[in-house]
């Protein structure tokens, strides 16, 4: 999953996220409202966490401009005001959820994963591909009642092609999901971890569920029994 993160604080920001990475999110990183704005309405985010207080174009601003254009992205407002009046006109401008600085990352971290598991598809919380489950919320796999280990990466990447089971899913998607934008390497590294995908899900469990289309992306399908 994408998220964007709009903080001033750089050092926080960076910090947030190499954290959040590290949990497999592609994470984008602005420092000013404006920008923030440009890029939530440039890029298919799956979560925002917003600072209130920026530069140029607070955040108020920022979420309310984008609840404005119809943009129900879930927004996590971050802030160094305390008081009740701020949360209160935070959530009014639209956002989902509230956190005042100084804050726990695992705090975080739990409001973000919650916020996903709220605005998920019909509310599901793991997607199921024939036997092949996919529990975003707790980061976890299992194929029958085997767990599959995976890195941070190889799980995000199969997130996707879960999320769009019995659909193609190009590279470029994939890559618009798992890797910020900042990335410039080789596109071809999705099918590096398609790969170790089929290594683990599929090889030991006599299966062929990621299909690759050629010329289009991959394809995430269930099946009935081991090959």
């Amino acid at each position: 999953m994408r998220l964007l993160i709009v903080e001033d604080e750089k050092r926080l920001a960076q910090s947030l996220a190499k954290g959040l990475a590290a949990e497999g999110f592609a994470v984008d990183v602005v420092h000013d409202g404006a920008e923030g704005l440009h890029q939530a309405t440039e890029h298919d985010y799956d979560l925002i966490v917003l600072d209130i207080m920026l530069p140029g174009m607070n955040g108020y601003r920022v979420c309310g401009a984008l609840r404005a254009a119809g943009d129900d992205t879930p927004v996590l407002m971050l802030t160094a005001k305390d008081g009740e009046y701020d949360e209160a006109e935070g959530l009014d401008t639209g956002a989902d959820d509230y956190l005042t600085k100084p804050f726990s990352y695992v705090v975080l971290l739990a409001r973000i994963r919650a916020l996903l598991r709220r605005h998920s598809r019909g509310g599901q919380r793991a997607l199921t591909v024939g036997d092949l489950v996919v529990d975003p919320a707790a980061r976890h796999v299992t194929r029958g009642a085997a767990p599959v280990e995976l890195t941070a990466k190889e799980f995000a990447v199969l997130e996707q092609l879960a999320l769009r089971a019995g659909h193609v899913v190009s590279k470029a998607e994939i890559l618009e999901h798992v890797w910020d934008f900042a990335y410039d390497g080789d596109p071809n590294i999705v099918e590096v971890y398609v790969s170790a995908l089929r290594r683990k899900i599929d090889a030991p469990f006599g299966r062929k569920s990621i299909q690759t289309v050629r010329g289009a992306g991959y394809r995430l399908t269930p099946e009935s029994g081991p090959r």
